[in-house]
């Protein structure tokens, strides 16, 4: 057989070249067509753990391209954060007085709402081995409590309430957050707390809850803040204050404003 000519070789080159190239093209096309990824970061009071991550997964299903990247503490750590720079678009606190620290420039214009609400109340075991019934039972010297510390808006706010019902509560044990505070119920480390509403609710069976009387008990508002021009942030900040976002706030046991 005959070797192949300079000229036939020439043809074969180019024709794999050719290929090359539709090759490349095709994939082009495609990276074309898929849809741009985007990132919302959102700093949140702990409370807001089971209904912000239901709400979020809920966003970036409807919204494909977009991943909503949470992270929650104490509504305190969460403002010394923001102030030190962090990178966040959007932070939700636990109670309006969080915010008073909040350097107003980080705040982006027009860029704060009232997402929901929220009360106290008491969370015990499940088999309530403390016997408590109502807010007075807190000042049982065998009882153990924990509460909140006073540092953050959980604290703060039962410090409030058990003054104005004139209870000397048996504390034993001040934690960082209201997760951290109810974790010592869930645990069987000690016989009452007082935590949020939500918290109980989210909890379900794994406390027992008793109603703190309304004249006693504190709401806070929790406010929602955007702190830069993402136009993602925007769109999140509105699906959480949208019917969808509201009704899963309060299937969590929220006020909804």
């Amino acid at each position: 057989m005959r070797a192949p000519t300079p000229r036939h070789a020439g043809l074969g080159a180019l024709a794999v070249a050719a290929l090359a190239l539709a090759g490349c093209g095709a994939v082009t096309a495609s990276q074309a067509t898929a849809p741009a990824r985007h990132t919302v970061v959102v700093l949140a009071a702990s409370s807001l753990t089971e209904s912000l991550t239901a709400i979020a997964a809920e966003f970036e299903a409807s919204h494909p391209g977009t991943d909503v990247q949470l992270s929650f503490a104490a509504s305190s750590t969460l403002v010394t954060q923001v102030n030190q720079g962090a990178p966040a678009d959007l932070v939700a606190l636990a109670g309006t007085s969080s915010m008073v620290p909040l350097h107003k420039s980080r705040i982006a214009k027009g860029g704060i709402r009232m997402m929901a609400a929220n009360t106290l109340e008491i969370a015990t075991p499940p088999k309530d081995p403390g016997k408590v019934n109502a807010l007075a039972d807190l000042s049982r010297p065998t009882l153990q409590v924990v509460l909140c510390a006073v540092t953050v808006p959980c604290g703060e706010a039962a410090a409030k309430t058990l003054l104005a019902a004139g209870v000397q509560a048996h504390v034993v044990s001040y934690e960082t957050d209201v997760k951290a505070t109810l974790a010592k119920i869930q645990l069987g480390e000690a016989d009452a707390a007082i935590v949020y509403h939500s918290d109980v609710v989210s909890a379900g069976k794994r406390v027992h809850g008793v109603a703190i009387p309304a004249r006693v008990n504190q709401r806070l508002d929790y406010p929602l803040l955007r702190l830069t021009s993402n136009p993602s942030a925007a769109e999140f900040m509105t699906y959480v204050l949208s019917d969808q976002g509201r009704k899963l706030l309060r299937d969590h046991g929220f006020l909804t404003l």
